[in-house]
C-alpha cells in the first residue's frame, strides 16, 4: 500500500530503502514499539526487489527465528556440497524467504506507511529529499539503500545470476546445494547453489567470488543453463531471474568508511553488516532489528548503529583473514580447495562459521595443518591494512 509522499507530518522514523535491512527493522519495531509511528519510502514499485534471502537456523537465535517465521516461504532440513574430491550432507536446517512474502509481511505491518516509487536524491539525519524535490522530515533517518562506493574498506565480490524454473520431469533433490563447485572455475572460486522449491522447481544460481564487481549476467545465465542441462534436467519454463553483487571483506578501516558516509544513520550493506566470507546479510539485519527494538531512541540511534558496526567488525577480523588467503595467496583455478578443506571439519565447527561465532578452537582447527594455499603468500595476508 502507498502513501501520500506529499504528507507533512514527521513521523518517528523514516527508513530510507525498502531492502531486508530496512524492512526486518520496521517488521520488528512494529512488533515491539507499535507506539512508534514510522514509515518505508524505496524507489522502486515493490519492497524487497527480485531476490531470495536465504539462512541456516544455526546463525539464529529461537527467539529471532519465531519473530521472522512468518516471511519463510521454504525450510529444508540440511543442505549438501559437492567437491572433486569429496562430497557432504549436513543436519543443520536451511531456510528461505522470498521477496514476494517479504512485502506482503512489511506492507502488512505497516498499514498506509509505505511510500514506493519514490527515489531519494540525499538524506540527512531528520530529513530525506525526493528527486522529484519533494522533502520527507522525520525525528530520526535511516539509509539502508544497499552498497556504496566504499574507498575504505578492501572488498572482493561473490557474484551471481540465478534462475527459478520449472523442469518437464521431477528434479529428484530433498534437500539444497548449497555450492556444487565441481564445475570449470573460470579463473576463480566458482560453484553452483540450487534450492528445490517444489519437485520440479528449482531456483539454480552460478556463483563466482572475483576481484571485480562487473557482472555478465549472460555468461552467468549461460553457466545456470549448462549446468541444469549436465545434471540432466530439462527446463520448460524460466520462471523468473534474479542477481546480485555482495561483498566480500579483505581489510580496511570501518571508522574512516562510516565517516565518509556522514551523519545519517546506516543500516546494513551500506553499514558493513554483512558475514564478511558469505556476503549473508540476514543475520546481521535481525540482530540490528533486535538491537534496536530493544532500545529505539531518535536523537541517538545513528551513533548506537555506529557503536555497533564499529563492534561487529572488530571481532571479524579472523573472517577477513581468511578471505585475504583466498583471494590473495589462493591461485584462482585452486580456491575451491580452501573451501573443500573447510567442508571436511566438524558440522558445528561449520556452522558457528556461518555465524560469525567462530571460537578460539574453531579458529585453530580452521588453520591447523598444511594450508591449502602457498605458505609464503598465505604469510603476507597476515597483516590487515587499516583496520580501526
Amino acid at each position: 500500500m502507498q502513501v501520500d509522499a506529499s504528507d507533512t507530518s514527521a513521523p518517528d522514523l523514516l527508513l530510507v530503502g525498502g531492502g531486508l535491512a530496512n524492512g526486518l527493522l520496521a517488521l520488528r519495531l512494529s512488533q515491539l514499539r507499535p507506539d512508534l509511528d514510522l514509515r518505508i519510502v524505496e524507489a522502486a514499485q515493490t519492497l524487497g526487489g527480485v531476490h531470495t534471502w536465504s539462512f541456516f537456523d544455526s546463525d539464529l537465535t529461537q527467539a529471532q527465528r519465531d519473530w521472522i517465521a512468518p516471511l519463510v516461504v521454504h525450510r529444508w532440513p540440511g543442505y549438501s556440497v559437492r567437491f572433486p574430491q569429496f562430497e557432504r550432507a549436513l543436519s543443520t536446517p536451511y531456510c528461505s524467504v522470498t521477496a514476494e512474502r517479504f512485502a506482503a509481511v512489511v506492507e502488512a505491518a505497516l498499514p498506509g506507511r509505505v511510500i514506493l516509487g519514490a527515489p531519494v536524491a540525499s538524506v540527512s539525519p531528520t530529513e530525506a529529499v525526493l528527486t522529484d524535490g519533494r522533502r520527507l522530515s522525520a525525528k530520526a533517518v535511516i539509509d539502508g539503500r544497499g552498497p556504496t562506493a566504499t574507498p575504505d574498506l578492501a572488498l572482493g565480490f561473490q557474484k551471481f545470476v540465478g534462475l527459478e524454473v520449472r523442469l518437464a520431469a521431477p528434479h529428484g533433490l530433498t534437500t539444497p546445494i548449497v555450492m556444487d563447485a565441481c564445475v570449470d572455475q573460470a579463473g576463480g572460486y566458482r560453484f553452483l547453489y540450487t534450492l528445490p522449491f517444489d519437485n520440479r522447481t528449482l531456483l539454480i544460481e552460478d556463483t563466482r567470488y572475483t576481484d571485480g564487481d562487473a557482472l555478465d549476467r549472460e555468461a552467468f545465465r549461460q553457466g545456470v543453463l549448462d549446468y541444469a542441462r549436465g545434471q540432466g534436467w530439462t527446463i520448460d519454463t524460466v520462471l523468473r531471474e534474479e542477481d546480485g553483487v555482495l561483498p566480500v571483506a579483505l581489510d580496511g578501516n570501518i571508522g574512516a568508511h562510516l565517516s565518509r558516509m556522514g551523519p545519517t544513520a546506516l543500516s546494513g550493506l551500506r553499514a558493513g553488516l554483512f558475514h564478511p566470507t558469505t556476503g549473508y546479510s540476514l543475520p546481521d539485519a535481525v540482530r540490528l532489528a533486535d538491537r534496536l527494538a530493544r532500545d529505539f531512541e531518535p536523537a541517538t540511534v545513528a551513533e548506537d548503529i555506529r557503536r555497533h558496526a564499529h563492534h561487529v567488525w572488530a571481532g571479524r577480523g579472523f573472517y577477513r583473514l581468511l578471505n585475504r588467503m583466498l583471494f590473495r595467496a589462493a591461485r584462482p583455478d585452486e580456491r575451491y580447495k580452501v573451501l573443500e578443506r573447510f567442508y571436511c571439519l566438524p558440522q558445528p565447527l561449520v556452522e558457528r562459521f556461518y555465524s560469525a561465532g567462530s571460537t578460539l578452537a574453531d579458529k585453530a582447527r580452521i588453520l591447523s595443518g598444511k594450508p591449502p594455499v602457498p605458505i609464503g603468500a598465505a604469510l603476507t595476508c597476515m597483516v590487515e591494512r587499516g583496520r580501526a
